[in-house]
């Protein structure tokens, strides 16, 4: 935002040196000069060399300009960062899409969020993967974990409104647990606004939005619980993969420990965000999402109290998530775009 300045002393009269200004040209303050005749009712025509200046000249005139750009482009994000006191960044790629009335209504995010989350079925070599995807692009491109389709022979997104289309691995990066996919001939798509990061704090509230255990559209609320939390995933092709039914539990180092099984030897770690939102299989990919629908995370990692040994009924969420900040999937977008396979 900038600030618009007025001059002081209301505005002047220009008139050419030498010549005498106007009667009306300028009034001193009440009593000054009680010889002075009072002005005329309407000012006269002036001539050439005595062109009035017009109220509000150029700085006026932009600020006006810039006040109706913010309404049009800016003004919901403007609205945001005056309830939270936090400022939108360089790398907002979007505005918030819920009234600031409505700010941390889940059902209101619910609606304008659903659209922009798909279902990821990857067919693999030993068996299949089911995870989520959240759209970026109205032609098809979609982020989900590197470890869903991680050594997929095919990929099927199916969307909220229960369309199932064919799509192909653009990119992968095992180093931060990301990948993208392209849905073959899409357009038209309702793409999710990919908010920042970098201002979330503990407490805030937030809507995870996935497929856990194949029921699209599922939506879970909560609080973000940490911050900047060290998370180990599998970088082997197909061992983080959540199998048919559960079976796998998202395997994954933290805190020195083993959840889920064991991520075998080739692992990488990166900084996420920690919530209490319900997560369970089927939710990896998905979106984590602000109190004003933004995308702040993808959804990556979860603790299940079932062991591998345990039935998948005794499976669930414990209220111990984890997300991959959406600043790092912003960074990491143009090299995955490029077709990258890291």
């Amino acid at each position: 935002m900038t600030e618009s300045t007025r001059r002081s002393g209301g505005h002047e009269d220009e008139h050419p040196e030498g010549t005498p200004a106007p009667p009306y040209a300028a009034f001193p303050a009440a009593g000054a000069h009680p010889e002075w005749p009072p002005p005329p009712a309407h000012a006269p025509t002036t001539g050439a060399g005595h062109r009035r200046k017009r109220p509000g000249g150029p700085v006026t005139l932009l600020a006006a300009v810039a006040l109706v750009a913010a309404a049009v482009g800016g003004g919901t994000a403007y609205a945001f960062q005056q309830l939270t006191g936090h400022g939108t960044t360089a790398t907002d790629t979007a505005t918030p899409v819920v009234a600031a009335g409505k700010k941390g209504d889940v059902a209101n995010i619910a609606a304008a969020l659903t659209p922009s989350v798909v279902e990821v079925n990857a067919t693999l070599a030993n068996g299949s993967s089911t995870g989520s995807g959240v759209i970026v692009s109205g032609d098809g491109e979609i982020v989900t974990n590197n470890h869903v389709v991680s050594g997929a022979s095919s990929v099927k997104v199916r969307t909220s409104d229960g369309t199932s289309r064919t799509a192909r691995v653009v990119g992968t990066d095992s180093s931060k647990d990301l990948a993208l996919l392209k849905i073959e001939g899409a357009s038209g798509l309702k793409a999710a606004p990919l908010g920042t990061s970098s201002g979330v704090q503990v407490g805030d509230t937030v809507v995870a939005i996935g497929s856990p255990e194949g029921l699209t559209s599922t939506v879970t609320s909560g609080i973000v619980s940490a911050l900047d939390r060290d998370v180990t995933v599998s970088t082997d092709e197909g061992r983080s993969g959540q199998g048919q039914g559960g079976d796998e539990q998202w395997p994954f180092q933290f805190g020195g420990r083993e959840f889920n099984g064991d991520t075998g030897s080739s692992t990488t770690t990166y900084k996420a965000i920690q919530t209490d939102a319900s997560l369970n299989p089927g939710n990896s990919g998905g979106a984590l999402i602000d109190a004003s629908g933004r995308v702040i995370g993808i959804n990556s990692a979860m603790y299940s109290s079932g062991s591998q040994a345990s039935s998948s009924s005794d499976a669930g969420s414990i209220g111990l998530g984890f997300a991959i900040p959406v600043d790092t999937v912003k960074a990491d977008l143009a090299k995955l775009r490029a077709g990258s396979t890291s």
